[in-house]
């Protein structure tokens, strides 16, 4: 017998894992970084077989681990660990600098990076395991580095921001989403209001509903119970911002 639950109960970071493949460059969300030996100097990091990352990897033998801070916007993590370089340029908006080994670095958002040479792997069923020796190293700041646990909070809502700053942008953005909850309610009840992830860009469409959830189709927003979260990452439903 076992309990799922337990694997909740370990500690896991949450880094951009960034590489290239002839030019081009991605980057990804993971958990699974770490510290192999000091000397040499090896980490280890873990990625699923389907992301493109993996290719990249794969490819130039090359990653860079960028450690998110926990001020980090939710959408941010929702840009890199939602959405995929097949169809985007993840790079296209975000500010980095090339590395030593061409990997895109982040110069916001990040606490600092490492970039590694691959010179061993492990293929399992759904992961390969890349070993890297470590080339390069930063450090931008000595702020808190994201943990999984931190950012799980964060979705639920039951984490205040880290920074000022971010907690006024958040604060600034839940008003304006209540200020607009209370008018449409005042003005004409419950609407077909549309609202969105701010994470993983799902929009919560009355019209269709969320059938996988028990959600029948015309339920506005504002009737969902209070436990319902994103379908797609799990985002607390007072997370979600109304659609222009």
């Amino acid at each position: 017998m076992t309990d799922s639950k337990i694997f909740r109960r370990l500690t896991y970071g949450l880094y951009v894992i960034s590489s290239l493949k002839e030019g081009r460059i991605n980057a990804q969300i993971a958990n699974t970084v770490f510290q192999i030996t000091s000397a040499p100097l090896i980490v280890a990091i873990s990625i699923n077989k389907e992301n493109l990352t993996h290719e990249y990897i794969q490819n130039s033998k090359v990653f860079a681990v960028n450690i998110l801070p926990v001020s980090t916007p939710l959408e941010m993590i929702g840009h890199f660990g939602f959405k995929s370089g097949r169809n985007l340029d993840k790079f296209g908006e975000v500010a980095f600098k090339p590395g030593q080994t061409g990997s895109p670095l982040l110069t916001s958002n990040s606490i600092g990076y490492l970039e590694a040479e691959v010179i061993q792997s492990t293929e399992l069923s759904t992961h390969t395991v890349f070993y890297g020796q470590v080339m390069n190293t930063e450090v931008y700041s000595d702020e808190e580095p994201m943990t999984y646990g931190f950012y799980q909070q964060l979705k639920r809502g039951t984490a205040a921001p880290a920074s000022p700053a971010a907690k006024s942008s958040r604060s600034e953005q839940a008003e304006k989403a209540e200020s607009i909850k209370k008018e449409n309610l005042i003005k004409e009840g419950p609407t077909m209001q549309k609202y969105e992830c701010p994470v993983c860009s799902y929009i919560y469409d009355p019209e269709k509903g969320d059938p996988d959830s028990g959600i029948e189709p015309g339920t506005a927003f504002e009737a969902l119970p209070d436990d319902w979260v994103c379908p797609v990452c799990g985002v607390d439903k007072s997370q979600f911002q109304p659609v222009d």
